[in-house]
């Protein structure tokens, strides 16, 4: 299932002295399969965009196809629930929504919510907890008992189980440190890998853009300013710095060593791809020598 944009523009509290417009003329697809990365500065409407993704607001103007759905400004609201099955938003900290007495109960909510039997929300529920790394001995425990990175974990576990064909990531790693921000962001990988979902991450780690995503879009202002491949977007590291959006660790070293002489085939923007390109740096000196 593709999300497809089409001259999608968005005002907040239109014809009201409070009007402010968030989205300009948006063009771009999110494609079934894809690990899409959205990066901006605060304020640049990726929270905004979002939010259309599974149309829990709909454009002022223009349209946003969800599969074969078409969203516009005259949509029906009442009929837009489905939708929200199909497409998962995982927003930041969602441990702060846990509010059931288990963790079972917690992740069994959504699926009973939409008219799914206990019998097969229960068993949703063991199924998604162990997808996201915890066993069943967790399942009659309280939430709230849990340590911080387990409540995520079962947060993203209820969204899970809602069965969701994408997965829409939100600052997931937010607060988390970084052995846990790699678990979390493998976790995802393993999704998109194994289950075939697509996912869609909306950070400021340029770091977790280089390490996963398949396609970035990069926003500013409300508008897109550049799209494509990782590798496309961080080519120009002149214009990443001049936007203040930051360069992947690897990247950053590796123009740093090029400023001492070494040269690169192609600018590294993992940290393999470094040890790759280093490696052959070495290789081409011991051959000269």
């Amino acid at each position: 299932m593709d999300i497809r944009f089409e001259e999608v523009d968005f005002t907040y509290q239109p014809n009201t002295p409070f009007e402010q417009r968030a989205l300009f003329d948006l063009n771009l697809t999110v494609k079934e399969g894809s690990y899409t990365a959205i990066v901006g500065h605060t304020g640049s409407g990726k929270s905004t965009l979002l939010q259309h993704l599974n149309a829990l607001v709909k454009p002022t103007k223009g349209t946003v196809s969800i599969g074969d759905r078409v969203i516009t400004a005259e949509t029906n609201n009442k009929n837009l629930k489905p939708i929200r099955k199909k497409v998962g938003i995982v927003f930041q900290f969602p441990e702060a929504q846990l509010f059931e007495e288990t963790v079972e109960k917690d992740i069994a909510f959504g699926p009973k919510n939409f008219g799914v039997s206990d019998e097969e929300a229960k068993k949703l529920a063991k199924e998604m907890l162990n997808l996201v790394g915890l066993d069943d001995s967790y399942l009659e425990r309280s939430p709230f008992e849990l340590s911080g990175g387990q409540m995520r974990r079962v947060a993203i576990a209820g969204v899970l189980a809602m069965e969701p064909e994408i997965l829409v990531l939100d600052e997931p790693t937010a607060g988390l440190d970084p052995q846990g921000r790699k678990e979390m962001m493998e976790m995802f990988l393993r999704l998109h890998k194994e289950q075939g979902m697509t996912i869609v991450l909306v950070t400021h780690l340029m770091d977790d853009v280089a390490n996963y995503a398949n396609h970035v879009i990069v926003l500013e202002k409300g508008r897109i300013v550049k799209a494509g491949s990782p590798k496309e977007v961080f080519a120009d590291i002149a214009w990443l710095k001049e936007k203040q959006l930051g360069v992947p660790t690897a990247a950053s070293f590796a123009e740093k060593l090029a400023a001492k002489g070494y040269s690169f085939d192609q600018l590294p923007l993992t940290a393999d791809e470094l040890a790759d390109s280093l490696l052959q740096v070495l290789e081409k000196v011991g051959d000269s020598q």
